[in-house]
């Protein structure tokens, strides 16, 4: 692939979720940082791009972004919100999930995902904390709230999901479909032929973007 063939992917694929949402997670403060995680725990679930993000408006639209109004909220507001944001199939689940989350995120952090981070030794460690806030956190939403906190938080360095990799090789960047072998080659074609304008992060989203279009077609709608 040339520099150039690249660069035009990138600028047409690889804009940032967090920066679509007009979540300023480059700050790296609690406030913003949390809106994130919020986002990834719906763009978790296997629903459509669009799903997740009316769902994240109407927890903005109602002013439920901290973990504090998620568990004041409750159970039933919280399946309302679900349910105004196309949330259908999985409102009483994520619910749930979202009760039981921050709830141990108050228990064991003090609401606090800055203190998990610091907390945790290294990236292997980060991961495993944040799983262990509730059942239903898996490798899909903690790659996606870690992805696009490369270089904000140290610590944060997620293996490629199964969709950057399906992109990577379809586009010949890598060859391995091991998730830590392919994190080494993206790594090294990313280094060869980064642009001065886009970051990892970006080259990233591009690859999940091309692989969730490409997974469409096989299967319907995929998380990210």
């Amino acid at each position: 692939m040339k520099k150039q063939e690249l660069t035009a992917l990138i600028e047409k694929y690889g804009k940032r979720y967090s920066e679509l949402l007009g979540i300023r997670i480059e700050l790296g403060t609690d406030k913003e940082i949390f809106k994130w995680f919020l986002a990834a725990v719906l763009f978790g679930a296997p629903i459509s791009e669009t799903s997740a993000i009316k769902t994240y408006r109407c927890f903005e639209k109602h002013r439920v972004l901290t973990a504090e109004k998620i568990l004041r909220t409750g159970w039933q507001g919280l399946v309302h919100i679900l349910d105004e944001g196309g949330y259908t199939r999985y409102d009483y689940k994520t619910a749930d999930k979202l009760l039981a989350i921050m709830g141990s995120l108050k228990a064991k952090y003090a609401g606090s995902l800055s203190l998990l981070h610091e907390k945790a030794v290294d990236s292997g460690d980060l991961e495993k904390r944040l799983k262990e806030l509730a059942k239903g956190i898996g490798d899909i939403t903690v790659s996606i709230f870690l992805r696009e906190l490369r270089g904000i938080w140290n610590k944060a360095n997620p293996h490629p999901t199964p969709l950057v990799i399906l992109a990577a090789k379809k586009l010949c960047i890598i060859q391995s479909e091991d998730p830590e072998e392919a994190a080494k080659e993206l790594a090294k074609f990313w280094n060869k032929n980064k642009s001065e304008d886009m970051s990892y992060v970006h080259f990233e989203t591009m690859l999940l973007r091309l692989g969730k279009d490409m997974r469409r077609r096989q299967k319907g709608t995929t998380a990210l």
